[in-house]
């Protein structure tokens, strides 16, 4: 009996330190396989991951999940990519920021088409995706730390929601479609705002502010928790749907750029702009 009751002593203290571990990020891809321009990144129906600028820039890799990566597209007609999001029937959609795009690529067939442009948009950046399919798109002015937030549908194009915000960048929705946030990296503020009728945005609040550091990609896990980027830190801060700082994540590089998820919700990956790679961490 009292072997018993140590042997049950020993490996409830095991699982309690095994809880109070902190989370370590690991190379998924490696250093320098994609150029510091690597963005995205996103995770497809059967668990594959994308991410821009593959080996050089303007192209987008695809990602097993055990970690082997190819060249999926090289963009056409000079097209760079940021922000990917994936829709229904094998849609992914693609943030060109060099040609004011958002890109729609069929992942069956490859084919690229202009999904919608906007000659007045800087970018776009980083892009969100509603459960009715409805595009949210950060558009930076990095030149002068303002930006616009836009709606993107194929019925009309871009639409703007606000202008003179700071510098937006990571964008999301969350997982009941009833909340848009957004971030300003320059002024390390992120904001949410009530998505209503027909996808239009409403009721804006701060949701959080950071004294230092940038902001950059985020995204929501199945319970809203948001996971964000820090860029110049070097971490991910996980936050909960009323704006608490539930954990914050070490990484092995210093400017993470975005992050997605597995299907299963039990892994985070991170692009790495000063690592040219991605990280990813089991949750």
């Amino acid at each position: 009996m009292k072997h018993t009751l140590v042997l049950l002593l020993t490996m409830l203290l095991m699982y309690s330190c095994k809880d109070q571990l902190p989370l370590k990020s690991y190379d998924f891809t490696p250093e320098g396989s994609f150029t510091q321009g690597i963005e995205g990144p996103a995770t497809d129906y059967e668990g594959h991951i994308y991410a821009v600028n593959f080996e050089e820039q303007g192209t987008i890799g695809k990602i097993t999940p055990n970690g082997e990566t190819s060249v999926f597209v090289t963009l056409p007609n000079g097209s760079i990519g940021n922000g990917i999001r994936f829709g229904k029937n094998n849609q992914m959609f693609v943030a060109d920021y060099t040609n004011h795009n958002i890109l729609e690529i069929d992942l069956v067939s490859k084919k690229i088409e202009v999904f919608a442009h906007e000659a007045t948009a800087h970018q776009p950046n980083d892009i969100a995706i509603s459960p009715n399919q409805i595009l949210y798109a950060s558009d930076p002015n990095w030149s002068d730390n303002t930006g616009k937030l836009w709606k993107v549908t194929k019925e009309n194009g871009f639409e703007l929601l606000e202008d003179n915000m700071g510098t937006v960048n990571g964008v999301e929705v969350s997982p009941d479609g009833k909340k848009l946030y957004v971030n300003e990296s320059v002024q390390r503020k992120i904001w949410v705002y009530d998505i209503v009728e027909n996808g239009m945005v409403a009721n804006k609040k701060e949701f959080i502010a950071f004294e230092d550091h940038g902001l950059d990609g985020m995204r929501c896990d199945a319970d809203g928790n948001i996971y964000v980027t820090r860029y110049g830190k070097g971490t991910v801060v996980v936050l909960s749907p009323e704006g608490l700082v539930l954990n914050e994540i070490s990484l092995k590089g210093k400017n993470p750029s975005n992050i997605t998820f597995s299907n299963d919700y039990s892994k985070i990956y991170i692009t790495m702009a000063d690592r040219g790679c991605i990280e990813a961490v089991n949750l």
